[in-house]
């Protein structure tokens, strides 16, 4: 490749040593600043050296005045939930009402529900118990009653360990998701609870040789306990009474 006879209006002989002046000026006035660092740094030694010392401050801290008292109070047993919820779970129920007997079949032992016992409440009951061991399902607690020998209450308190999740919303929100994919279903927010809802469903389960039932439900959850109450009557279930259930449940807790 030719190099051009000119560059910018420049001879290249006349461009090429200027830029080599350029690079010796460079070298001398980078010489000069070093010297002139080096000296610099001579005479403030000097200065430093004449001087007296300089005192450090003390590296001791004044000592802080302590707080007096022994700190809050523990809250008292009727206000502290964790006291509540470790405690005999079958006395957050809802009481059965006056004249009214205890449901049919009702599962569980005593007011109490096993692992095992809830998950046959599923139609895959295997599947289910150990869906609810890695839940870290704790216990349960059950209760239910009829009245007029068509109306009739279950309501179901299940405790969870929470160690690795909220199992207890979890499970609240899997079954919210099954109640609304009911068809036929009207459902409203239970107030004081975040996202607890019931559910009335206006379509009767029907089967060959008996009569029509409906049903009716409700899910919240606080803290490792979730909440399922159940509701069935042979004639539609109105919203103010599983509603009236669900309050007063999560009142308890």
């Amino acid at each position: 490749m030719e190099v051009p006879e000119e560059v910018a209006g420049e001879s290249v002989a006349e461009s090429g040593p200027r830029r080599r002046l350029r690079g010796r000026t460079a070298a001398l006035i980078g010489a000069a600043a070093v010297l002139g660092l080096v000296a610099g740094t001579c005479a403030g030694y000097l200065v430093q050296v004449d001087r007296a010392p300089t005192k450090l401050p003390s590296l001791s801290q004044p000592s802080l005045a302590q707080a007096t008292g022994d700190g809050p109070e523990p809250l008292p047993a009727a206000r502290d939930r964790r006291v509540k919820t470790d405690g005999d779970l079958r006395k957050l129920l809802l009481k059965k009402p006056r004249g009214a007997r205890d449901a049919e079949y009702l599962m569980g032992d005593e007011g109490w529900l096993d692992l095992a016992g809830y998950a046959e409440y599923y139609k895959k009951p295997g599947e289910m118990f150990g869906k609810l061991v890695s839940e870290e399902f704790r216990r349960a607690a059950v209760t239910g009653w009829r009245v007029d020998g068509t109306y009739q209450v279950e309501i179901r308190l299940l405790q969870y360990r929470q160690e690795e999740a909220l199992a207890a919303a979890d499970r609240v929100g899997n079954s919210q998701y099954w109640a609304e994919a009911e068809g036929g279903t009207d459902s409203w927010a239970v107030p004081g609870t975040g996202d607890g809802r019931v559910y009335v469903h206006n379509r009767p389960e029907t089967e060959p040789g008996y009569v029509p039932v409906y049903n009716a439900e409700a899910h919240a959850w606080r803290g490792d306990i979730a909440v399922e109450i159940w509701v069935t009557d042979t004639k539609p279930i109105p919203k103010a009474k599983i509603m009236d259930l669900a309050e007063r449940q999560m009142g308890r807790l």
